[in-house]
């Protein structure tokens, strides 16, 4: 366990023997330049000195002094004279030496410095991310934590951080308790708890080292393609999370009446409800048919695709049924949906709105999105997701816009623009007033099917 956790508030090891190797080559200049300093004003400095005039008759032996000369006064007089001033010349150089030297370790001193703060801004830029110090599993799953083998060309790292959506750090109680579990035991039944942390924008959440407890009595799936409109044994799924306990709690929900408001309250009865009989028909208006759309398109060229807010995969069964593989992303608002999706043969995307689109560019032939990408996104927000829709489709994929809906007031002075700007062809366009509420609210419907130029 030791191995594994990397205690991100110390200092790294490279930082310490770089501070020892500066102190070492200091330390070697100052003794160079006493060295320096002591041959040339001892005696054996001289003595170079003399030697170095000898060859010019600059230094006279001394002989009796008795018998010398006032020639050889004079000749000596002017060699002592010269030695001086060569004396002069080196300190000159020498305190010119000095003063570089000074100068570059003040400056690699200063840069050290420099380096070591901007290290420690990050560093507390990081930690002030969250506003008390992590600890046990929460800390050990949001790292970092050191790569074994070092950085590589494709890292260009030398630590790895887990995934985690930056909104945790402002509610470090809650993914607290979300992470308070016994590791290699079973998780908390936590599913509704999980999906509040994402839609407060805590997406992704990060792993958990437990195993989610299985449903007693589980049985095989239904084999496709039966499992497209069959509806599950209950006991496929637990139902802790949800307001109903069973499957035929859920088909029966379309007919209940009151306030209590369902996400796609009847899209889990696929006997005899309007879910059976969605996008099989043209109006030629609002409401596309899957043929007629991708009838646009050269027959099998719309491979895959995705649909964002599918509920309970209906959209994606369609499509299968047609040769489409089409991922569904589904929110469990009180209900199974994910699961619901899953038992169809289907596959479910545990995604928010608000969540890059896990794909890679120009992939997808075709991106639905019925009702869920609406005015009540903050408009920054869906001209991020529009353009992100732009971004996964390949060159002349299709957007297939449905059952949109605003205030009339605001298509043509916010909407209309939007879609502008992000690019899109216009291959159908339909806008109807939405009167399910009344036409006192004045709003409006657009259904459009689009397309990504080609270049």
């Amino acid at each position: 366990m030791r191995s594994m956790d990397y205690d991100i508030s110390r200092k790294p090891i490279d930082r310490t023997y770089k501070s020892c190797r500066t102190r070492a080559l200091v330390l070697l200049i100052i003794v160079a330049t006493n060295t320096a300093s002591i041959l040339l004003f001892s005696d054996a400095g001289l003595s170079a000195i003399g030697n170095r005039f000898s060859g010019h008759n600059r230094c006279i032996p001394f002989k009796n002094p008795g018998n010398l000369s006032l020639r050889d006064l004079n000749a000596t007089e002017y060699a002592l004279a010269a030695s001086h001033a060569e004396l002069v010349h080196l300190h000159g150089r020498l305190a010119i030496a000095n003063a570089l030297v000074e100068t570059l370790l003040g400056d690699r001193a200063n840069a050290s410095n420099m380096a070591a703060s901007g290290d420690e801004e990050k560093q507390v830029a990081a930690d002030s991310l969250w506003q008390r110090e992590l600890t046990g599993e929460l800390k050990l799953a949001v790292g970092p934590h050191k790569l074994p083998l070092g950085s590589t060309p494709n890292m260009r790292t030398e630590q790895l951080f887990p995934t985690l959506g930056h909104a945790c750090s402002r509610f470090p109680d809650e993914l607290q308790r979300y992470m308070n579990y016994k590791p290699g035991g079973e998780c908390p039944s936590d599913e509704l708890y999980a999906q509040r942390l994402m839609l407060k924008g805590c997406e992704p959440l990060p792993r958990r080292r437990c195993r989610p407890r299985s449903p007693e009595g589980y049985v095989e799936p239904t084999p496709l393609p039966a499992s497209l409109w069959a509806i599950p044994p209950d006991t496929s799924i637990l139902w802790d999370a949800y307001t109903c306990k069973n499957y035929s709690c859920l088909v029966n929900r379309g007919k209940t009446t009151g306030t209590h408001h369902y996400d796609c309250k009847d899209c889990f009865n696929l006997i005899n409800s309007r879910e059976k009989l969605r996008w099989t028909r043209d109006d030629g208006a609002l409401s596309y048919s899957i043929d007629a759309v991708l009838a646009t398109k050269p027959n099998g060229t719309v491979r895959i695709g995705l649909d964002i807010g599918g509920g309970s995969g209906t959209f994606a069964a369609r499509m299968q049924e047609r040769g489409v593989t089409v991922v569904t992303t589904s929110m469990n608002f009180d209900g199974p949906f994910n699961s619901f999706i899953a038992s169809r043969g289907l596959v479910p995307m545990h995604l928010s709105i608000v969540h890059r689109l896990p794909f890679f560019d120009g992939t997808l032939d075709i991106v639905h999105s019925m009702h869920v990408l609406s005015h009540w996104i903050p408009v920054a927000i869906l001209e991020f997701a529009l353009f992100d829709i732009y971004r996964v489709l390949r060159p002349g994929g299709l957007f297939w816009l449905d059952h949109f809906y605003c205030l009339s007031g605001q298509m043509n002075k916010t909407y209309v623009p939007m879609f502008d700007r992000i690019g899109f062809n216009k291959v159908r366009w339909n806008a109807h007033p939405k009167l399910d509420r009344g036409i006192k609210f004045n709003e409006w419907y657009l259904s459009a099917l689009l397309e990504k130029p080609n270049t």
